[in-house]
């Protein structure tokens, strides 16, 4: 069963164009991580100071995939060029960068 995932994001008012310039070349191996924990269909708009990403995940343990992005050296050195360009919002749950949304309304 796929899980449809949105998230949104502040981005810095100085790194949204070099994110934006990150994006549109990812280091070797970072979409093959994607791809390999199970995430699909990956998409990351941006309108002002806010950015959304929505994925689907189609994997049998979402965690354990997460846990392994994470601990993955391409993954590592690809957050670490990112992170410091995004700010978290301010009501985050505890252990979130990206803040999970929940989602209200669906239609195939």
């Amino acid at each position: 069963m796929v899980k449809r995932f949105g998230q949104v994001i502040k981005i810095k008012p100085e790194g949204k164009e070099q994110y934006m310039k990150y994006h549109a070349n990812p280091l070797p191996g970072v979409n093959e991580m994607i791809k390999e924990c199970h995430l699909k269909n990956y998409s990351i708009f941006i309108r002002g100071d806010y950015m959304f990403s929505y994925f689907e995940y189609d994997g049998e343990d979402y965690d354990a995939d997460m846990q392994k992005m994470a601990e993955d050296p391409a993954t590592q050195h690809w957050w670490s060029l990112v992170k410091p360009l995004m700010q978290p919002l301010d009501d985050r749950k505890e252990g979130e960068f990206w803040s999970d949304m929940t989602e209200i309304y669906h239609l195939d």
